[in-house]
């Protein structure tokens, strides 16, 4: 897999986490958030599923339709996180990279119970604090996109209390210096051949990825700022 292809926190690296540790079969499998293109057709081909990715803004819907056109079995539909469409028990998985550490997380995870098949699984990567007290700066970059991250050593118990187990979980936190720094190069290299829409599109995710890997990489971000990845499934209510 290639890096570039992956443009959030935990790169590929989630994905083959997924790949590695999920042995069962899936034939129906939602997606949450934007730049998840190359991640739905790699679950598409892996599990041979039918996937549905939403995204909450029109310029991500109307980017990942393009990106996706010659893709069959998969559909993007433009939802809110925590109110979507679908019927209960629609899922044999769900799949978060960096999607749902927000304000709102805690009725997006109480939907994704709602779509989870019995005993269903969620492959989730969220953002996360390494220490309880941190500087203004990043506070800044979560405020810049909305985060509201959990301390690391919470997150399981999160999950837990929201009757999910857990089946592995992975510190994906070394990702995060290449995540802000290589990404933003490709980027930037790659802007001039693109589409005058998707010049329009990718011009914000760089504006945004540029200050935060400013102030990750000059600041010290490390060490304050991680990135997890849990296999969790659906428990027994």
């Amino acid at each position: 897999m290639k890096t570039e292809n992956y443009l959030l926190p935990g790169l590929e690296r989630q994905i083959e986490f997924l790949f590695n540790n999920h042995k069962s079969t899936a034939s129906n499998i939602l997606v949450v958030g934007s730049n998840c293109e190359e991640i739905s057709k790699e679950l598409s081909r892996h599990f041979d599923a039918q996937i549905d990715l939403i995204v909450e803004d029109y310029d991500s819907l109307m980017n990942s339709k393009l990106l996706l056109e010659s893709s069959e079995n998969i559909n993007v539909r433009l939802m809110e996180f925590e109110v979507t469409d679908f019927e209960d028990a629609s899922f044999d998985i769900i799949y978060a990279q960096a999607s749902i550490s927000l304000n709102k997380r805690n009725k997006i995870i109480k939907e994704f119970n709602r779509l989870l098949k019995a005993d269903g699984f969620l492959c989730v990567g969220e953002v996360v604090t390494l220490r309880k007290d941190f500087p203004p700066f990043v506070q800044d970059i979560f405020d810049s996109s909305d985060l509201l991250p959990l301390f690391a050593d919470d997150l399981e118990k999160y999950y837990t209390e929201r009757k999910f187990n857990v089946i592995v979980r992975q510190n994906l936190s070394h990702t995060l210096k290449n995540y802000y720094s290589s990404n933003v190069r490709l980027l930037d290299r790659s802007i001039d051949n693109l589409s005058a829409s998707e010049k329009s599109y990718y011009k914000k995710i760089l504006n945004k990825l540029s200050h935060e890997s400013n102030a990750y990489l000059k600041l010290g971000g490390d060490k304050f700022i991680g990135f997890v990845v849990l296999l969790l499934q659906k428990g027994i209510r």
